[in-house]
């Protein structure tokens, strides 16, 4: 029989997503009370790291799907 994860069970995943998704509230409310001393002044502004690491990783992925289009080879490309 095959060992089961810890992922393998959706169990257990809910539990980890509902720990990961506490902590993330945890922060968002922690950023109201926290003394902000920016270089810039947009980086003083409420959730201004979360809204530009979010922007920041959905602008990555549509840069790896044009990279993946650029390079992409054909299957038998290097057994030729």
């Amino acid at each position: 029989m095959k060992e089961l994860k810890i992922f393998d069970n959706p169990r257990n995943v809910k539990i980890l997503l509902i720990v990961f998704f506490s902590c993330l509230a945890i922060l968002l409310v922690t950023d109201i009370f926290i003394d902000k001393h920016g270089d810039f002044p947009w980086e003083d502004k409420f959730a201004f790291f979360c809204a530009y690491g979010f922007i920041s990783c959905v602008v990555l992925v549509f840069v790896a799907v044009g990279l993946r289009w650029l390079v992409k080879r054909e299957e038998d490309y290097y057994d030729e």
